[in-house]
């Protein structure tokens, strides 16, 4: 849609932008708008920008660029001085560069001068460093060798000012360090072969250096988004993969791969920071990583400077407050350590507590007991006092102060306060203790329990309890844990129960620290009674309860038909859980559990029939004809295993030596699964049998195994009879224990341990 005057795309734009204050994509279409509007309107639109990202170099470069296209050069420098120091990025240094040859480009001598000098300045502050200064270097270069000498000395000085360039430029790890050694080659052999070979010998160990470090940074800087925008961190995977991408980079400059001086690895490290900055400018702990680098390097003024910018960056930083007051306070520097503490506290109206509580240890530290004592008693006034700050200078006058009756008055005064406070009686409680003084650690315990609703005294009760456990008599003790169960009983739902005594209460009474008058088996199994205990009245599903508190039913199971599955979430009944504790024996299989509701693989014949129950043949007839033959010959050939975790060594063993049959693809559904035979190694298949057919397939295996059907009709009857397993993992170590068994009176196959038990339930 076209609009000449721009007037309504500059009011659309900039409603879009302020839908949200760091939203990327409306920057960028503000940013795109302003490049179509006069200077006078997109100058706003610019500033708004930058206002949100300072350090947004493409910004700036286009805000610069439109006032350089309307030859306003004085507006031209003054955005260059706002944006250069704190943006070095190599784009809009050559913006700077291009600005300055072209103000002095008619000037002569003294313009000549003016961009040489430009040229030295921005070598200083990036060429020298960026990986990406090449084309710098070049630029650089060519102008130097532009310039005009009017006597053989002015020439000798130009070659020597080209000679020194190339010396630098091939010694900074950059893009064109290749391209410049040659350059650089040709140039002195153009000047004297004779020269150039002892030159070049001497700077060829130095340009290998640098070659080698550039593509090793070359490495980390292909890591960094170099169009990224500075926002507060969101802790997307974006930005955290760019945090560890600068955190690298960093790490290798610190690292001085180069070899090189002090003085010039330090220059690398902060032009490295400074450019983390303008894509990290909202990342506290890289401003504050920035100044402790300089601390520790001896450059303490350096840091304060780094700390004043990061607070202007992040204002609302306390981090970074305290760590700006720490490094004052510590270089002796008091008084701006206290501005900064003050900056803190504000107006007193919205003062948080953990700020009157260090501003009065910096005051107990520095300006001695009196003042802390001062600026606590007109801090307990303010509506945002709470019990932290008295218990901090109760603490502080205890054992810094060494007065432990000025430390009892103020607990006293806060407890007229804060006796609503759990913690803050716990830790009064805590300083009496120390006192010794279990005479008031009695009453105060009584005073706070007399006046805390039982839904918030359970601390205090237990805290009062290991009192008298540690130090009171066995009558009190047992009095002390008497009267909370009956306080305690009032506010919960097991209000009978928790007046009952319970082996815990003893094994808390004589055990100290670490040590148990009882196993860590013991401990378990008093804490799953407790939660039983707790659980013991409430009511059980009747469909649990019909099943034998089995994990299939016929609401709640899978193994119905499509058409029949119904929307409703059905959630698992926590109180038929149990712990899971497989045994095994080393000769035959696994042994009988002690778990109640488990069935054995003794007395179990087929541990499938425990698993889907009567009732349930056709929707077991589903799952064995949507069963593919490979599945099925895999989960038979399965060994048992102990834990929850099988070996994964076995199970591949399992996979290699298996004879899996190779069956024809088909529709889930229909697709045969083995028979006896099949896993036996006979080559037939033949169709999965329905449930009213096994009997007929036991029928004609009976001449084979008469003495093994006549024990499993006897277990198939005491299968019926049991509760159902729980244990979708225990009923499948069972199944396979049952077909190991079987295997060894000659018949290890899927047949065998399907075949006719299944007529004691369906037929």
């Amino acid at each position: 849609m076209e609009n000449p005057d721009g007037a309504e795309t500059k009011d659309q734009t900039t409603g879009a932008g302020m839908v949200d204050k760091y939203n990327v994509e409306s920057a960028e279409i503000l940013a795109n708008s302003a490049q179509h509007l006069p200077i006078s309107q997109a100058a706003p639109i610019y500033e708004q920008l930058l206002l949100l990202f300072p350090t947004a170099a493409k910004f700036w470069k286009q805000y610069v660029e439109a006032y350089m296209a309307v030859n306003n050069d004085d507006a031209t420098k003054q955005i260059f001085s706002r944006c250069l120091l704190n943006c070095l990025q190599v784009p809009l240094w050559r913006c700077y560069i291009r600005f300055i040859r072209k103000v002095n480009e008619k000037k002569g001598v003294e313009g000549q001068e003016e961009t040489r000098k430009a040229f030295d300045f921005m070598l200083g502050y990036v060429a020298g460093a960026d990986i990406a200064s090449g084309p710098v270097w070049i630029e650089y270069i060519t102008f130097l060798k532009s310039l005009q000498a009017l006597n053989a000395q002015e020439e000798s000085q130009r070659m020597t000012a080209v000679r020194k360039a190339y010396q630098k430029a091939i010694v900074t790890p950059t893009y064109h360090v290749e391209q410049l050694w040659k350059d650089y080659e040709n140039f002195e052999n153009s000047v004297s072969r004779q020269l150039a070979k002892g030159l070049l010998s001497d700077y060829q160990p130095k340009y290998n250096s640098a070659r080698a470090v550039y593509r090793e940074r070359k490495k980390y800087v292909d890591e960094i988004d170099w169009n990224m925008l500075a926002v507060p961190p969101t802790g997307s995977h974006k930005e955290e993969l760019q945090w560890m991408a600068w955190k690298r980079l960093l790490a290798f400059e610190k690292g001085n791969p180069q070899r090189i001086d002090s003085v010039s690895s330090n220059k690398r490290i902060v032009f490295t920071y400074e450019q983390c900055l303008m894509y990290l400018y909202h990342y506290p702990d890289i401003w504050y990583d920035y100044a402790t680098w300089h601390a520790k390097s001896g450059s303490t003024d350096a840091a304060i400077k780094v700390f004043q910018r990061a607070l202007k960056a992040l204002p609302d930083s306390e981090m970074l407050k305290y760590a700006y007051a720490e490094l004052e306070e510590s270089r002796g520097a008091i008084q701006p350590a206290k501005k900064i503490y003050e900056s803190l506290l504000g107006d007193g109206v919205n003062t948080t507590a953990l700020a009157h509580i260090q501003f009065i240890r910096f005051l107990r530290r520095n300006e001695g007991v009196e003042a802390a004592r001062k600026y606590f008693l007109d801090a307990r006034k303010s509506p945002n006092c709470t019990y932290h700050v008295y218990v901090a200078y109760a603490l502080m006058a205890f054992c810094l102060d060494k007065d432990p009756k000025m430390a009892h008055n103020i607990f006293e005064a806060g407890l007229k306060r804060f006796m609503h406070e759990p913690v803050y009686i716990l830790e009064y409680a805590d300083f009496l203790s120390r006192l010794n003084d279990d005479r008031n650690i009695r009453a105060l315990f009584e005073r706070a329990l007399s006046s805390l609703p039982p839904e918030e005294s359970v601390e205090v009760w237990k805290r009062f309890t290991q009192f008298e456990q540690t130090y009171g008599d066995l009558a009190s003790m047992l009095k002390v844990e008497q009267r909370r169960k009956e306080a305690l009983s009032r506010s919960g739902e097991d209000g009978a129960s928790a007046l009952e005594g319970s082996l815990q209460e003893v094994v808390s009474r004589y055990s100290f620290m670490d040590l148990w008058p009882c196993s860590s088996k013991d401990l378990d199994h008093l804490s799953r009674q407790e939660w039983l205990a707790k659980n013991i009245s409430k009511k059980m599903e009747k469909s649990a309860i019909s099943n034998g508190l089995g994990i299939v039913d016929k609401d709640s199971t899978g193994l119905t038909s499509n058409s029949a599955v119904s929307a409703k979430v059905v959630y698992p009944d926590t109180s038929c859980m149990v712990i899971y504790e497989p045994r095994q024996k080393h000769e035959a299989g696994i042994s009988p559990s002690t778990t109640p509701g488990l069935v054995t693989a003794s007395n179990m014949s087929n541990p499938i029939i425990g698993l889907v129950g009567s009732g349930a043949t056709n929707a077991f007839d589903e799952v064995l004809k949507a069963t593919p033959p490979a599945l099925m010959s895999f989960l038979v050939n399965l060994p048992s295993v102990e834990g929850p975790t099988p070996n994964v060594d076995i199970v591949l063993s399992i996979c290699l030596q298996s004879d899996i049959p190779n069956g024809q693809a088909g529709k889930l559904g229909t697709s045969p699964a083995p028979a006896t035979s099949d896993l036996s190694g006979s080559s037939k298949s033949r169709p999965v049998p329905s449930g009213s057919s096994f009997k007929q397939l036991r029928d004609r295996q009976s001449g084979k195994r008469k003495d093994l059907d006549r024990q499993e009709e006897d277990d198939t009857a005491t299968v019926q009879s049991q509760p159902l397993p729980r244990d979708a993992f225990r009923i499948r170590q069972i199944q396979k224990a049952r077909v190991g068994t079987t295997s060894q009176t000659g018949s290890a196959s899927y047949g065998s341990a399907l075949s006719g038990d299944l007529s004691g339930s369906t037929g």
